[in-house]
């Protein structure tokens, strides 16, 4: 597994990550075994929220590593705060708390990254800069980023904020790809030219800013993986003749054309299923060509301009 610098952090993480939104659905045996399965395939990195699984997701991670004695030395975990039942808070006193809650259901004394989980438009910055200040000076928080933000959400952030912002975790797969096309299609009065994302993709690569695409198989909002869908026949068909020329799966190479843009994304992959784990990670060997890349990006239903 090839690492990357997360960010301007000095963290070595592996370019594929596992997310664990989905590790209360399954057995403590199953549980167990996806994490072996992704640690044994040279996965360092492990993503939560506070609200995956109302913290159940944490408590099993917890249990898995005490069961299978994994040093914590060994891995890098990051968690997500700031999405309460029905609204967004990122006061001072709810990150504090909501983060002392995670380090205990992780049963850590720190996380490596801690993400703020969409954009609060009640935020007061300055909340946030003093959360981080004291979680960074009491040690439980190594490093900070965001998820879903805008640029200047960012830079409303970092003009209070001392630390810096290393990552931002995006929707994005071959099926979701509006930060890529309202660039591709600049000054064209065609529906890709939409721009609602601001730039994020340049701007997280001027500002050195891992972008982590998030439901890197899924198309819509969680409408269903568009691999194997007949509503993507050609995508598939596409998919099928570069992935048989690499000699890999469809699924492999739906991570495989992330990894191949030069902004150096770490895709998130939520899978629970230990087979598919391994057989993901084999794309961090994959080189698809540029001429590939394209033919895929066409054939997900993007007319070049």
């Amino acid at each position: 597994m090839k690492k990357i610098k997360l960010g301007k952090s000095n963290l070595d993480v592996s370019e594929i990550a596992l997310g664990l939104m989905r590790l209360s659905d399954t057995s403590m045996k199953n549980s167990i075994n996806i994490v072996r399965t992704s640690i044994d395939n040279e996965i360092n990195f492990f993503d939560h929220a506070d609200i995956y699984g109302a913290g159940h997701c944490e408590k099993l991670f917890a249990q898995v590593m005490k069961s299978e004695s994994i040093s914590r030395d060994s891995i890098l975990i990051q968690s997500k705060c700031g999405i309460r039942s029905d609204y967004y808070d990122f006061s001072y006193d709810y990150i504090i708390s909501s983060v002392d809650g995670i380090l205990q259901r992780l049963n850590t004394d720190y996380i490596d990254v801690l993400l703020l989980h969409r954009p609060d438009t009640l935020m007061e910055p300055e909340e946030v800069a003093r959360a981080f200040d004291t979680l960074y000076s009491n040690g439980k928080v190594r490093h900070f980023g965001v998820s879903n933000q805008k640029p200047f959400q960012i830079e409303l952030l970092k003009k209070f904020v001392q630390q810096d912002l290393i990552a931002n975790q995006l929707q994005l797969s071959l099926t979701n790809t509006g930060m890529i096309d309202s660039g591709m299609n600049a000054n064209m009065k065609v529906n890709q030219s939409i721009d609602h994302d601001d730039s994020i993709l340049e701007y997280c690569r001027l500002n050195s800013i891992t972008i982590q695409p998030w439901s890197p198989f899924q198309y819509g909002w969680f409408e269903g993986t568009f691999i194997d869908n007949p509503k993507f026949e050609t995508l598939n068909k596409v998919m099928k003749e570069i992935g048989e020329d690499h000699g890999i799966s469809k699924t492999t190479l739906a991570i495989a054309w992330l990894l191949r843009h030069p902004a150096k994304m770490q895709p998130i992959i939520g899978s629970t299923n230990a087979k598919r784990i391994a057989e993901v990670c084999t794309a961090s060997g994959i080189n698809i060509t540029k001429e590939e890349w394209y033919k895929l990006y066409i054939a997900a239903g993007n007319p070049l301009p």
